[in-house]
């Protein structure tokens, strides 16, 4: 079951988006923006820079901790972490939250990039470290800059979109062709329906459906992630590197 979001009175329109909306601004306007978002992936590049290798978990915030996919989350996480990966999520409850416990139960890494909402997004108590973020696409960029794969549980508009987004950069080949692991088939039927129709349809191409592996078994993500993760990018274990003081960075 999934939890019901309370309503909430919330502005329809922030005055950055009406500025938006309102055409062409001052270069100056357009100027402090670019600022705003370059100060945003510097300190997320400053704040996430020791956390590598990672596997970035997506799924729904609104899971609770009784549902099996949360405590599917919980064992991904720990199976990740067992493969020797920090486990990245979006640093919020639900499925994120239990993907980062799960790596906590394993004694392992635990990171999230979460995003401010005013509704429902918060961090969650099993993050090592973590970032809030004003700007989706900047966040979504950290979300796959530090990882060699990706898992994505039940979710709603947001896991899809990291889901399909995912798929699009490996299939332009503009990202390496990092595993993608859709954990649930049943959750996702009609989603994988709908991609074998677009392959039959020609708007993919039919090896396109081999980007990913659709599976309910956390034994086949596994393997999954050492072949074409760790094998596949000939990764060994190593030192963490030393934060330099110099720098301003911290262990």
């Amino acid at each position: 079951m999934i939890k019901r979001q309370e309503k909430s009175v919330i502005p329809l329109v922030n005055p950055e988006e009406e500025a938006f909306f309102a055409g062409p601004q001052s270069r100056i306007k357009d100027l402090k923006f670019s600022l705003k978002v370059l100060i945003e992936f510097v300190r997320g590049f400053r704040t996430l820079h020791f956390v590598g290798p990672c596997i970035t978990v997506f799924g729904s915030a609104r899971f609770e901790e009784h549902d099996d996919f949360y405590q599917m989350g919980v064992t991904v996480g720990e199976r990740i972490s067992k493969l020797g990966f920090t486990v990245m999520t979006g640093g919020g409850p639900g499925i994120m939250e239990a993907a980062n416990r799960g790596a906590k139960n394993a004694g392992g890494k635990s990171v999230g990039c979460n995003i401010v909402l005013p509704f429902e997004q918060f961090p969650n108590t099993y993050l090592d470290r973590y970032m809030d973020f004003k700007y989706f696409f900047v966040r979504k960029v950290l979300l796959s800059k530090y990882s060699y794969g990706f898992v994505v549980l039940p979710g709603g508009f947001g896991t899809l979109d990291e889901f399909f987004e995912a798929l699009t950069l490996i299939q332009t080949e503009v990202m390496k062709r990092f595993p993608v692991v859709l954990m649930g088939t049943q959750f996702h039927r009609h989603i994988y329906q709908h991609i074998l129709y677009m392959a039959e349809v020609g708007t993919i191409s039919k090896e396109d459906i081999d980007l990913f592996l659709l599976t309910d078994d956390v034994d086949e993500m596994e393997q999954h992630l050492r072949k074409y993760a760790i094998e596949g990018f000939g990764l060994k274990r190593r030192e963490q590197p030393v934060p330099s003081p110099l720098l301003g960075e911290r262990s």
